[in-house]
């Protein structure tokens, strides 16, 4: 799978979208991380070690201090403290939050994880890969993807 790169262009069109993600270990954040930045995705990349962090990042930093929230949010499911799915839970019951794209990016297999993830209204499910070499594509396709193909609102829609 050849890796998809980002041009000048698409640079300019992703400026100032910034990517959250959530995750445990520390190597695959990394890998993520160094994936994007191999496909010339250079967007802010928030990297959060689990999911009250997460919590805390969405609702206080960004919400009660005015940093912008993240365009995508790339979540793990199995971290300490909160794990995904409560991170998902609660992005989705706050009006404030409930539109933007959750992509849960995992090594689970669980079937149970993969339908509680719909459920609740995850954008995307992925499997992480293991080798880097089908890592990094798989990561690039995913930044292509939500920050640049994909349109989502530039503001927070009011109240459903």
């Amino acid at each position: 799978m050849e890796t998809i790169k980002f041009s000048r262009e698409d640079q300019d069109i992703a400026k100032g979208k910034t990517i959250l993600l959530v995750e445990d270990n520390s190597n695959d954040a990394l890998m993520t991380q160094r994936a994007l930045h191999k496909a010339n995705i250079l967007n802010k990349v928030v990297w959060l070690k689990d999911g009250a962090e997460a919590l805390d990042y969405l609702f206080h930093t960004c919400l009660e201090q005015g940093e912008t929230l993240p365009q995508l949010i790339l979540l793990d499911i199995h971290m300490p403290k909160v794990n995904g799915i409560e991170v998902l839970q609660k992005v989705r019951a706050d009006e404030r939050t409930c539109w933007l794209p959750v992509v849960i990016f995992t090594s689970s297999t669980e079937e149970r994880d993969l339908v509680e993830s719909y459920r609740l209204g995850i954008n995307s499910y992925i499997s992480k890969p293991i080798d880097f070499t089908h890592f990094a594509p798989v990561v690039a396709t995913i930044g292509c993807y939500w920050l640049l193909i994909n349109h989502g609102p530039t503001v927070v829609p009011g109240p459903r």
